[in-house]
């Protein structure tokens, strides 16, 4: 019988969606429900990539596994539809950014239902459309109605080519991240969200989830908490009374204060000097005004070659009384700390770097525990022993810290402090497609928030959305005629827009009660979905949009509408799909692959089971259309093996082969919960290897386990064959339809799986490339572990387009390919 996916999988799909399979089931008790989250996609006008394919499949998978489980699966698909990149691409080809964003989603819909992904679309949602960013707005009025957002005039990051203001999430290597031009700095009037009220929860609750370690430090470090000290240095400035200033330093290492030997205060720091009435030196001014344009990541990246100026002001050590000078440094950060470090060269290996650029003193304070001598050649940055440190001399770093910090404490010079990397969220942009910041300005300038009643505040279609670097509401005449009608003569809407970010960082709320009118979602479906149970996503989102809606969720809690403050119980990340050169795919290497290209070649079971089987989920991986084949040919085998009535409906299972399948079963369902996908396929092919040797043969309710197995893998074709048994085996009418994906998951036998285990070493040659366990039988045979461990995941890609010259193998210990 002829493997016709395309017939195969567009029949199912349609059969699916007629019966309704994958709608969103009522009666949902917490402990029973598995909110199942793929990551809010942006509607790119190039339609779906593999990367996006994975992520999806990955849920999918996972989604349909848990249904048959038992568990009532909520799994919605939506849109992240406004945002810089649609209405650039708007103004490129002149036409609204609606039409193109509704154009680009049909297109992402039509991509995402061919793979047979298993989403609730009655509940599918799109950030641009006024039922949606109405609940947006409502979400600004919480936080300015709990005084977390307000309104202020500072330097923020501006992109020349976009023509509006960027959070620092959005720069990247001090570049828009979109578009790539150098970021500028400007002082400009703009909204902020204090998400650094809420920097201590952030960083602590972190302990409350499950996710990669990797992704919970960049989290942390991004917060960036630090737990110091705040000392304050009187000031000697020329033609000043001394000490009449002070400037308070912040450091984690107080137990070096006898080593300073310089202090240096940011470029920010000094211009609020030189406006509250210091007279710097036109080189000083200079400095700070150059410093300025530039955005903190420019400044680190250029750290290496410290700059900097001697400002004319001493400080005073107020632990010694040793006055040392005041420099400006534009490696030196206003939101890190105070904005002032204490320089302390022996000891840290920046202050050592720009000590040795303009030849200031070191002072060595701490020697090591490990002996007596201290090495001059480079800063000893460790806890120690104090040295020319008295009262402290001799008194191990830990305990001097603590005593030196009683003591300006007591002395009223300093006190213990907690300090944060993290800067409040900036969150208005001047551009038009974005919901509308829901503030008005009465006439004499004072603001009012729109009331609840009055949501949402509607994005005009009168519009030249072209950017000139002022808001395009400014020019739209029915967004300012309508708040006149509504307010009186005078008044004046806010023009500028919400960061795309606003809307994204709260929709897994919305997916569970989206066509709610009166509220974001009710109280009834939060307290029975919430949180989101598995979540998975990019990388790129750890420190923007991850931290938002933590952000979102913790004022959710503290304003008393939810229960918990995590929105996401367990997160993963699916890794980059690299092109065939392993290299990122790009246009501009010619080497990007089209997944409905895949899906018309070779189906869409094998594209799912391909790139689950490429790697690791978590792992790049780079593209090979020679083992998509392979794929093809595995899924191929199974339909025909299952078609097979003497291998399929057997009146017994082999008994060799019985045994296999419950081994299948067991490590399969072990795989499939670790999300461990390729080597739950691994297991799929060994099975299918021994399934298709002459003599072995499955019975009816064996081979239907078996595609129970393999249905949230590849569920078009897992489908198809599952209904050929059922009308082998019963004459069942057309509305008596029962699904695969509605059955319960396979249980293996404990008595069929315990047997006596033998570890086979696989080498390639001569390195070993991976182990496998097998049974005794299976261990002494050369064909069916030859079979096996080509697929093996450490081995595969040793043996990809390579010649295989020699298998030398030792039964039931080892098997070594030797390529040519």
């Amino acid at each position: 019988m002829l493997y016709n996916y395309r017939d195969i999988e567009q029949h199912w799909q349609a059969e699916w969606e007629k019966h309704k399979l994958y709608d969103t089931p009522e009666g949902v008790i917490k402990e029973n429900k598995y909110y199942i989250l793929p990551q809010l996609p942006y509607p790119s006008g190039s339609g779906l990539h593999v990367g996006h394919a994975e992520g999806y499949t990955a849920c999918d998978i996972f989604a349909r596994f848990q249904r048959m489980r038992g568990k009532k699966v909520l799994q919605v698909i939506g849109w992240d539809a406004f945002g810089l990149p649609a209405e650039n691409f708007a103004i490129k080809s002149n036409v609204h950014p609606r039409i193109n964003t509704d154009t680009a989603i049909d297109n992402f819909r039509k991509q995402i239902k061919s793979l047979g992904i298993s989403v609730d679309w009655n509940r599918e949602v799109g950030s641009h459309n006024p039922d949606y960013y109405k609940w947006t707005q409502w979400f600004f009025l919480l936080f300015y109605k709990r005084g977390l957002a307000y309104r202020r005039k500072q330097s923020v990051n501006w992109c020349e080519s976009c023509k509006t203001v960027l959070a620092n999430e959005q720069v990247v290597e001090g570049k828009c991240e979109r578009c790539g031009t150098e970021i500028l700095q400007k002082q400009m009037e703009q909204w902020y969200l204090k998400i650094t009220d809420y920097a201590d929860r952030l960083h602590k609750d972190l302990d409350k989830v499950d996710w990669p370690k990797e992704s919970v430090k960049r989290q942390r470090d991004w917060i960036g908490k630090k737990e110091g000290v705040e000392v304050s240095f009187k000031l000697s400035v020329p033609g000043q009374e001394e000490g009449k200033h002070a400037v308070a330093v912040f450091t984690t290492r107080p137990d070096t204060i006898f080593g300073v030997t310089f202090l240096t205060i940011s470029p920010e720091v000094a211009k609020k000097w030189i406006d509250a009435g210091w007279k710097a030196s036109e080189i000083v001014r200079q400095y700070v005004t150059t410093s300025l344009n530039k955005t903190g990541q420019q400044r680190l990246k250029g750290a290496g070659d410290k700059t900097g100026e001697f400002t004319d002001v001493y400080a005073i050590n107020p632990v010694n009384s040793e006055k040392v000078p005041v420099w400006v440094a534009d490696y030196v950060l206003a939101d890190v700390g105070t904005g002032a470090v204490m320089g302390v060269p022996a000891h840290d290996e920046r202050d050592s770097d720009f000590a040795k650029k303009f030849n200031l003193p070191v002072k060595y304070v701490i020697r090591s525990t490990e002996n007596n001598t201290v090495l001059k050649d480079h800063p000893f940055v460790d806890d120690g022993i104090l040295i020319d440190s008295d009262p402290y001399t001799d008194l191990p770093s830990s305990e001097a810290r603590e005593k030196i910090v009683a003591w300006l404490s007591e002395k009223k010079l300093g006190k213990k402090t907690v300090t944060y990397k993290l800067r409040d969220w900036s969150v208005s942009r001047q551009r038009f497609w974005g919901a509308p910041i829901p503030m008005v300005y009465d006439p004499e300038g004072k603001l009012h928030a729109v009331k609840e009643e009055d949501l949402p505040v509607i994005l005009p279609d009168d519009v030249d959305f072209k950017p000139t670097g002022q808001s395009p509401l400014t020019y739209s005449d029915i967004f300012q005629k309508g708040v006149e009608e509504k307010y009186g003569k005078g008044w004046k809407r806010e023009v500028d827009t919400l960061d795309t970010f606003m809307c994204s960082s709260w929709y897994y709320f919305r997916y569970l009660d989206p066509h709610n009118d009166k509220a974001f979602a009710s109280p009834e479906s939060l307290k029975a979905w919430m949180p989101v149970d598995f979540y998975i996503g990019g990388t790129e989102h750890v420190t923007g949009h991850l931290l938002y809606s933590r952000f979102f969720t913790k004022v959710l809690f503290d304003a008393g509408i939810i229960d918990f403050d995590e929105p996401f119980l367990m997160h993963r990340h699916q890794g980059t799909i690299l092109g065939e050169d392993n290299r990122k795919m790009s246009k501009r290497w010619g080497n990007v692959i089209n997944p409905t290209d895949v899906v018309e070649k070779y189906g869409a079971d094998t594209m799912r089971v391909y790139e689950m089987f490429m790697g690791p989920l978590e792992q790049d991986k780079s593209w090979n259309d020679g083992a998509v084949q392979g794929v093809r040919r595995f899924l191929t085998r199974v339909f025909v093996l299952a078609s097979d009535e003497k291998k399929s409906c057997a009146k017994k299972t082999s008994g060799e082969l019985e045994r296999l399948l419950h081994k299948t079963i067991k490590q399969v369902t072990e795989d499939t919960a670790k999300l461990k996908f390729n080597t739950a396929i691994a297991k799929f092919m060994e099975f299918t290897n021994q399934w298709a040797r002459e003599g072995f043969e499955l019975s009816r309710t064996d081979t239907a386990l078996f595609l129970m197995l393999l249905a949230p893998y590849a569920p078009h074709v897992a489908e198809e064959l599952y209904q050929q048994i059922r009308k082998q085996q019963t004459a069942h009418r057309e509305q008596d339809f029962t699904s695969i994906h509605s059955q319960p998951w396979p249980v293996f036998d404990e008595s069929l799986v315990k047997e006596d285990i033998a570890t086979v070493v696989i080498q390639v040659n001569g390195k070993v490339r991976g182990t496998v366990e097998v049974d005794r039988q299976t261990a002494n045979s050369k064909e069916q572990i030859v079979e096996m461990t080509k697929v093996h995941e450490g081995v595969r890609k040793h043996l990809e387009g390579k010649e295989i010259r020699k298998e030398i193998f030792v039964p039931g210990k080892l098997i070594n390919f030797v390529t040519g």
